[in-house]
């Protein structure tokens, strides 16, 4: 059975059958006109667990890992990536372990339902995959912190409960040291508002519907110390802490969308006529789909392995890194192939092809690009 216990089938087969039958139809209908998930889909996915999956069983989550995580999140998104991706909104909020009991015991039960998400405004104009460059500012006033700066590329800024902000409270940076300094900050809202006193604007995308993507403004936005989270000058440290599952989460959406495309184009083979037969009996469509389901499996196997070592406490920066550069690079290829095979009525919005296709392009780019990935390999290998 190898990586694959009863218990994992069983999560597996949960979650593939309410991707298809709840996920997948609610993509289709929506993603073409950039409609919203629905609340009440969201909040199936909370009943479901699928926001506290690593969250500890005595605070009301699965108590279970990064393995778990990955598998729930290649079914949902095989059906919608943006759905995949929104599970993250409970399961990887940042400086949980610096928090006190107290704190814990009354949020995590909250975060495990779907009732406490939260969004992540981290990147900037001028800093992206270059965090120590950040340069947005949070000021000590008296019993205030006042935050002065521009957010970019902030997912889900209206439709969450919280808006984590990372900013600059040190100093000018040392060139030596440009990540220190950095603090994180817990901003507060009602669902469908943007937090008091930031103004925003949607960012026109071209996939990853489903939810808006936000440009923020803060202009002197004054919060109470009391939303720092953790400890002042340590947010790098707290963001780094998990990037090991975060890469690994984008690998499982990448494979997830990467099977989507290839299942629906072996379907089309099947069925589609040319020349008097499926054309699924031409030698270059099948070696196609061959090789579109060869390199599907290879990156699974490879995602296995990360997520058990993350889950045993081993470190695997590499391997992690290894993996979202593999399976986002994968998923570009195979979702092309897809459209591809499908040919005209793959670049129709008929087909749910075209998203898988759109949305492969961004797991290139988010949580790290690929060119990032291959420093953090080659650095493994050769030093800096």
């Amino acid at each position: 059975m190898g990586w694959m216990t009863e218990e994992r089938l069983m999560i597996q087969e949960s979650a593939r059958d309410f991707a298809m039958n709840e996920v997948l139809p609610i993509a289709n209908r929506l993603d073409p006109v950039q409609g919203i998930i629905p609340d009440d889909l969201i909040r199936k996915m909370g009943e479901l667990g699928y926001f506290g999956i690593v969250v500890p069983e005595k605070y009301g989550g699965l108590g279970l890992g990064a393995f778990e995580y990955c598998l729930v999140a290649e079914e949902l998104a095989r059906a919608w990536m943006s759905v995949g991706s929104l599970i993250a909104r409970g399961n990887s909020m940042i400086g949980m372990e610096s928090m006190s009991e107290e704190w814990r015991a009354d949020v995590l039960p909250r975060v495990a339902r779907g009732e406490y998400l939260g969004a992540f405004a981290m990147s900037e104009p001028n800093a992206g995959s270059d965090v120590a460059n950040i340069s947005t500012r949070a000021v000590r006033d008296g019993d205030d912190y006042i935050i002065t700066g521009n957010k970019y590329w902030c997912t889900f800024a209206d439709g969450a409960d919280f808006v984590t902000v990372i900013a600059r409270t040190g100093t000018d940076p040392d060139p030596k040291r440009r990540h220190a300094g950095l603090s994180a900050f817990v901003l507060e809202k009602p669902r469908g508002e943007l937090p008091a006193d930031v103004q925003g604007a949607p960012i026109p995308k071209i996939g990853y519907f489903g939810w808006k993507t936000w440009e923020l403004a803060f202009d002197g936005v004054r919060v109470p110390a009391s939303a720092l989270l953790g400890e002042e000058g340590k947010a790098f440290y707290m963001i780094a802490h998990g990037l090991e599952r975060a890469r690994a989460h984008t690998a499982a959406r990448s494979i997830g969308l990467a099977r989507g495309a290839l299942e629906d184009a072996l379907a089309y083979a099947k069925e589609r006529q040319q020349f008097g037969r499926p054309i699924a009996e031409f030698q270059d469509i099948r070696f196609k789909l061959a090789r579109m389901a060869t390199e599907i499996e290879a990156c699974r196997q490879l995602m296995y392995h990360v997520c058990d070592q993350i889950d045993t406490g081993r470190r695997c920066d590499a391997e992690a890194s290894m993996v979202k550069y593999l399976a986002s690079e994968m998923a570009e290829r195979v979702t092309s192939d897809a459209l591809q095979i499908l040919g005209g009525a793959g670049y129709t919005t008929h087909y749910a092809v075209e998203r898988y296709w759109r949305d492969a392009r961004l797991t290139k780019i988010f949580e790290g690009t690929s060119e990032i990935q291959l420093r953090i390999i080659s650095d493994h290998l050769l030093g800096r």
